[in-house]
């Protein structure tokens, strides 16, 4: 099952996304939002309804993150060896976390804003881990029974910024920089979240290439390390990290500009494309 969230004529909502378009569930149940709707609404009443007609076409609405509204979102660094090996960086025992603010966020086919401020702006393809079920202190073992479904990100990073200080959040979390999307695909339809690969294509060349059993800190190892320090929430997000490849250590960098697209993509859950616009 896919669900995205969505505007249309001004009217917010999120949806079944089916062969034949969005079918929208936020006008069939009492939740106002996705991220709700994970903490309370019925699942399988939801999938029961895949063969309904669509209330619109998929391209006929503004796509949202697909949670707009997350009570937080938590960034991995550092989690792939390649992307390690490549910023000249030491493996930690554990993993480095960052904050993302949900503002610095867009959806699907929304422009990624390369900021006034900078002209190194990086992608960072990584997979978005969506948080189904509340917990705190989640053993690994049972880490994965937590998890709604997953989504594609682009982690889009302002390098310079980043090098502010030894805390990566300047450049991590400037508006319109978070690509978010296009849907989440229920975890049910991904039963080895390790299997699932992911590319990052900017302007059709594949810049980025990996599966998910060469992160350092495994999907449940962070959900177990996140959990600890706070309770984890329904609509809460990991982002897991981004493999090798990254522009700023290209020789030479290549950063997104004006007029680029980028897309990233994660077999068994979709493409998340988004125009880079600059700032005027």
């Amino acid at each position: 099952m896919k669900l995205c969230s969505f505007t249309k004529d001004g009217t917010s909502s999120y949806g079944l996304v089916t062969e034949a378009g969005i079918v929208d569930l936020g006008k069939r149940f009492d939740a106002p939002t996705l991220r709700d709707f994970l903490a309370t609404g019925d699942m399988a009443a939801a999938a029961g309804l895949a063969s309904e007609p669509a209330d619109f076409a998929f391209d006929e609405v503004a796509h949202d993150p697909v949670i707009p509204n997350p009570d937080k979102i938590i960034c991995v660094g550092l989690n792939y060896h390649a992307h390690i090996e490549e910023t000249g960086r030491e493996e930690t025992p554990n993993p480095v976390l960052f904050a993302r603010f949900a503002g610095s966020q867009i959806g699907h086919d929304q422009p990624l804003v390369k900021p006034l401020e900078s002209d190194r702006f990086d992608y960072e393809g990584e997979v978005a881990v969506i948080i189904g079920k509340e917990g705190r202190r989640i053993s690994e073992a049972d880490a994965l029974d937590h998890v709604a479904g997953y989504a594609c990100y682009n982690d889009g990073s302002v390098r310079d910024w980043q090098k502010h200080t030894h805390q990566f959040m300047p450049g991590k979390t400037f508006a319109g920089t978070g690509g978010f999307g296009p849907w989440m695909t229920t975890a049910d339809e991904i039963p080895d979240p390790a299997a699932m690969r992911l590319q990052t294509r900017l302007n059709g060349e594949t810049v980025q290439d990996t599966t998910l059993d060469l992160l350092v800190a495994s999907i449940p190892r962070l959900i177990a390390y996140c959990s600890t320090i706070l309770p984890l929430l329904p609509g809460d997000v990991i982002v897991s990290g981004t493999p090798g490849g990254v522009g700023a250590r290209r020789n030479p960098p290549l950063f997104m500009k004006d007029g680029d697209v980028c897309e990233v993509e994660v077999s068994g859950v979709g493409i998340l494309r988004n125009p880079v616009v600059a700032e005027s």
